[in-house]
């Protein structure tokens, strides 16, 4: 009897000890991502409102007018750092069954911050222009160093394009658009279309081709005087991002900036609208000097406010709105 008792003990700490190691394996297979939310509109909003009391969040507005689904996998990543995971992003378009241009919308963040409903705000007031605006989540620097942001956004291009007809949106109209870090990514993505160093490894028929790009602050050259800081630490959000200071990383920091990228023969109209802050547009002169040269369509546009992320706040957020449509109008993309 006391020998069956003991037995039974150890079957019961043997099944314990299984379902402990089980238990410890599938959390080391599914880690949870780190987040740093230090960038966030209401705390923004607190450290400009002094300067501008005018200014107020815009805020998520969506109504019967829009039709918004939220969340939609793009991609699922079945080996990172912290285990399978998808990536997802939201549409929204006026609640019609007309087919339109889409934009496809990145945060900004620094590559480290943000999400994609921050910008949810902006992206509804372009959709009641009559496009379907798209907010893509992608991965940041605390999960995935450059350049794997830029082949998580060419993914949701990729996905745009091959579901189309399922959300009302003309394939061979698409805009990738960004804010500040955003910009940035949407001009690479936007100028490295069909590049092999860039290309996501999925089996696809649509291209990652792009008809327009729009840039919010984004810089577009890392090596520029305004933009790169020799002093700056590793720990610096581009630095972190790219994988090391400049003096460790040259040619990434050289690979990363849009600008070398751009070809005359592979035209793509690019629009700027630019904070007063000139370190954020860093290169964009160098850069528009050659799309003028080369009469590839584009614009510069300025909101003259000491706010970097101005496009988050009304009465900013509208003229955003208005000069993107107005252009996408110019280059018959609407």
């Amino acid at each position: 009897m006391k020998w069956k008792n003991k037995r039974g003990c150890y079957l019961q700490l043997s099944y314990i000890f299984v379902l402990l190691f089980y238990s410890s394996t599938v959390w080391a297979q599914h880690k949870v991502i780190p987040r740093d939310t230090t960038y966030n509109t209401m705390r923004v909003w607190r450290q400009i409102k002094k300067n501008y009391p005018q200014a107020r969040p815009a805020v998520d507005s969506a109504g019967t007018d829009l039709r918004v689904i939220r969340n939609v996998v793009y991609a699922h990543l079945p080996h990172t750092d912290f285990g399978p995971r998808d990536l997802h992003l939201d549409i929204i378009r006026p609640n019609d069954k007309l087919t339109r241009a889409a934009v496809l919308w990145i945060h900004g963040g620094g590559w480290r911050s943000g999400q994609k409903e921050m910008d949810m705000p902006i992206a509804q007031l372009l959709a009641r222009k009559g496009y379907v605006c798209i907010p893509v989540e992608h991965q940041l620097s605390l999960e995935a160093k450059y350049p794997q942001a830029v082949l998580n956004i060419k993914s949701a291009i990729v996905w745009v394009k091959e579901h189309a007809g399922l959300y009302g949106i003309d394939s061979s109209r698409i805009v990738v658009a960004g804010s500040s870090a955003g910009g940035q990514l949407a001009s690479l993505v936007g100028l490295t279309g069909g590049v092999g160093r860039f290309e996501p490894q999925v089996e696809a028929q649509a291209s990652t081709h792009v008809q327009a790009i729009v840039d919010l602050d984004g810089v577009v050259d890392f090596m520029a005087p305004l933009s790169l800081n020799l002093e700056r630490k590793t720990d610096s959000p581009d630095a972190f991002w790219l994988g090391g200071t400049f003096a460790e990383k040259p040619l990434v920091w050289k690979e990363a900036s849009p600008i070398f990228w751009a070809r005359e023969e592979q035209p793509v109209p690019m629009l700027f609208i630019n904070s007063a802050l000139p370190r954020f547009h860093a290169g964009q002169d160098e850069l528009v000097g050659m799309l003028k040269r080369w009469g590839t369509a584009h614009e510069v546009h300025r909101i003259d406010v000491n706010v970097h992320p101005f496009w988050l706040f009304h009465p900013w957020v509208e003229r955003c709105v208005g000069i993107i449509d107005q252009f996408l109008k110019h280059t018959e993309l609407k």
